[in-house]
């Protein structure tokens, strides 16, 4: 990473834990997004796959398990589909060669094969036909990420300049949604809030390259610069938790947890546990089967794991079962997964570090990164409570939803037990506080 200008000397530059290298594509402007607008459409001889996705958003297509869907909506989702069937097999070998297209292209197939399972019928077979199958298990394995949609799909590389401005790096304040399923301003205030999310933490990215290269020299005053670090780090992490109230301003709960949520589910939140058949897997023999098809969640954002990676929060994977924040990690990009690998190999970790100087002070400070961070894990307990429990409580009422029920725990889109992920999560980052 490159940034603002640090004090401390070229070797210990060079020692660093975050290095200045685009190898990880951590951007010192935009962090995980791009830098600039993600690539909007794919050359001509791809073209079928994007036209297949503008029939679908034009079609406005509707959930198959929609309260009351009409007769009319039926057949327009039935005809979609139809023609999903008959599109031809394109080959991705020239795809392989550019991770640019191989990253619009899972977008586009992904998006496609979400309108295609969430539009059938609740009760129908899931079985993804061969055309659309085969080049997302390809594409997929070449970007080594699941065939499925995934957080960077829906966030990082799913925005466009609201307005033109003379910088092609993306701003807070300055980005539309390019892809929807619904075309409601609630779907797209639910992406961009994640979006201005990773944007602000981009400064907190260059506040732990100057920590780690003051803590390779590890002096007094190095001590003071670290304590410093902190305290701006905890005001950032307070502004992340403001921006994700703030999805409040431009999110209606009910609508989303009806008309938005379920597009995003995945295999292993599917309401009838429908298993998920990739039509033409088993012909190809260097293809294998999904074992990962969680539908997109935040805990995919590199952002959140890397705060968790820097101040040490343990998420207590063992060797026969990772935890589902590590299992998360497989479905970011790789470079940024191999970013964090680089980053939890630090030999010389903050926490470590700070137990060690026995400096009040910085003790201090650091505790208060940490609270920073449990406070936007209390918030996100707030928003799922807002977002999905109580909607799913009025549903379940009502006699229309049969998702909340004690032997079959509410799921996030990530597949796993809701409530208990996101205490799991905020207990085990109050266990970091150093006594």
């Amino acid at each position: 990473m490159q940034g603002i200008s640090s004090t401390v000397t070229g070797v210990a530059k060079a020692s660093s834990a975050i290095q200045n290298t685009p190898v990880y594509n951590v951007d010192p402007q935009s962090g995980f997004m791009p830098p600039e607008e993600p690539l909007a459409r794919l050359p001509i001889i791809w073209e079928p796959w994007e036209s297949m996705l503008d029939a679908a958003v034009a079609a406005k297509l509707q959930l198959g398990g929609k309260p009351g869907l009409s007769e009319r909506e039926q057949a327009i989702s039935k005809s979609w589909r139809a023609s999903v069937r008959r599109m031809p097999l394109l080959s991705t070998t020239e795809l392989q060669s550019s991770h640019i297209l191989l990253r619009r292209a899972h977008h586009v197939l992904t998006y496609v094969m979400h309108f295609y399972i969430h539009s059938l019928p609740p009760h129908d077979p899931v079985v993804i036909p061969r055309a659309l199958a085969l080049p997302i298990l390809h594409v997929s394995a070449h970007l080594d990420i699941p065939p499925i949609l995934t957080y960077s799909d829906t966030a990082l590389y799913n925005w466009i300049h609201k307005h033109p401005l003379p910088t092609k790096v993306p701003e807070i304040d300055n980005l539309r949604t390019r892809t929807m399923f619904t075309g409601l301003v609630d779907e797209e205030e639910f992406y961009l809030c994640s979006a201005r999310i990773e944007l602000r933490g981009v400064d907190a990215l260059e506040l732990m390259r100057v920590t780690m290269d003051e803590i390779f020299i590890g002096d007094q005053t190095a001590v003071r610069r670290i304590t410093d670090y902190l305290h701006r780090m905890a005001t950032i992490i307070n502004e992340l938790k403001t921006l994700l109230m703030d999805v409040r301003k431009g999110c209606n709960p009910e609508t989303y947890y009806n008309e938005v949520r379920p597009w995003f589910n995945g295999e292993d939140s599917d309401a009838n546990r429908r298993k998920w058949i990739f039509e033409g897997l088993d012909d190809d023999p260097s293809l294998k089967v999904p074992t990962e098809l969680s539908g997109p969640s935040a805990g995919q954002s590199s952002m959140i794991h890397v705060l968790d990676v820097f101040l040490g929060v343990d998420h207590h994977s063992s060797a026969d079962r990772p935890s589902f924040m590590s299992r998360m990690q497989t479905y970011m990009p790789r470079n940024h997964r191999l970013f964090l690998d680089h980053l939890s190999s630090n030999k010389r970790p903050l926490r470590a570090f700070v137990m060690a100087s026995a400096d009040v002070l910085l003790c201090e400070v650091y505790n208060l990164a940490v609270v920073a961070l449990k406070e936007f894990r209390d918030a996100h307990m707030i928003i799922a409570t807002l977002y999905i429990l109580g909607p799913a409580r009025r549903a379940a009422r009502q006699g229309e939803v049969l998702e909340r029920r004690e032997s079959n725990p509410l799921l996030g889109t990530g597949g796993t037990e809701l409530v208990k992920f996101l205490k799991d999560t905020r207990t085990r980052t109050s266990e970091t506080i150093i006594p």
